[in-house]
């Protein structure tokens, strides 16, 4: 087993990792937001819209990492997968859903689409678990 001292540093820098990516994903819905604003004005830019594109698989990626460093940390930590089932089942529920944010993300086509509505509403519930999960973290902390 890993050091318990190793362990107690390991934990705030988990929270402060996920906190960073938690502003990433609110940069990143602040981009989509634009992007809609524009199509719905008619305008776009297209730099805006690469860089929300670009940015997308790689907080993607980002955001699976730092829940699957929550479970190996919490795994270490007590020798169980589950210790806290509230901040697990949040951060579950983020993982699956930034997974399907970004399959529905392949599927919109046109200026109309219906997947854009519902990639749109799914980033909204990831930014609102993203805020429940940082206070859910928080708790587990202090």
């Amino acid at each position: 087993m890993i050091d318990k001292e190793v362990i107690s540093y390991l934990k705030p820098a988990h929270g402060s990792y996920n906190m960073l990516i938690a502003l990433l994903f609110v940069y990143q819905g602040i981009l989509g937001l634009k992007i809609r604003r524009q199509r719905l004005k008619g305008q776009q830019q297209f730099t805006i819209i690469k860089r929300h594109r670009r940015l997308g698989p790689f907080l993607v990626l980002l955001g699976l990492s730092g829940f699957f460093a929550g479970l190996i940390l919490v795994y270490l930590d007590t020798g169980r997968f589950i210790k806290y089932p509230f901040h697990f089942a949040t951060g579950s529920t983020i993982a699956l859903s930034i997974i399907t944010a970004f399959f529905i993300s392949r599927k919109i086509r046109g200026r109309d689409s219906l997947w854009r509505d519902v990639h749109f509403m799914l980033g909204i519930f990831i930014l609102c678990l993203y805020i429940m999960q940082v206070f859910l973290g928080l708790g587990i902390l202090l």
